[in-house]
């Protein structure tokens, strides 16, 4: 089974993130083939359409993508929507995203916001037929701890997306 974890937070203190990597070092200790894809480490171009389709680093990046059988998108809400990072990735890699199993991990500001992923979630599902997690943990909890209920739910999301993969026999 092969698992890609995308955090799209450019930020240094970033609280999805550290929910990412929370689920990364779990996952480890399944012995599943895991990776984490930090936005940060990238410097992507945005997307325009045609031009961008022929850059070695998104090539490498829609190859990741396509190997994965599920993915967890790891983004901080801005303005009631993911980050633009997140978009802009899916705009560059386009048909790597389909049929994939999708789970999202949501920080935000405020608790008003806890349904922002579902225009990028309809996106995935409609344009790349992807299947999406109906778990996804969203938190507006500043403090930079991840405490044992958001960690309960990141292990309850986690195991979602290892048995709809197998579910759908993807692995």
């Amino acid at each position: 089974m092969n698992i890609l974890i995308i955090s799209s937070s450019l930020s240094k203190k970033s609280q999805s993130r550290k929910m990412a990597e929370y689920i990364l070092n779990r996952l480890n200790s399944e012995e599943i083939d895991i990776e984490m894809l930090d936005l940060r480490d990238y410097n992507l171009p945005f997307c325009n359409g045609d031009e961008d389709s022929d850059i070695s680093i998104v090539m490498d990046l829609k190859s990741m993508i396509r190997e994965a059988q599920g993915i967890l998108i790891a983004t901080p809400i801005y303005n009631y929507n993911v980050n633009a990072a997140i978009k802009n990735l899916i705009e560059l890699t386009g048909r790597g995203w389909s049929d994939k199993v999708v789970g999202f991990i949501c920080s935000a500001g405020g608790k008003s916001s806890y349904m922002s992923v579902m225009s990028l979630a309809n996106s995935l599902m409609l344009d790349f037929r992807c299947i999406v997690i109906p778990r996804f943990v969203y938190t507006d909890d500043d403090s930079r701890q991840l405490d044992d209920s958001i960690k309960k739910r990141l292990d309850q999301l986690s195991s979602e997306l290892i048995r709809f993969v197998k579910g759908l026999k993807l692995e």
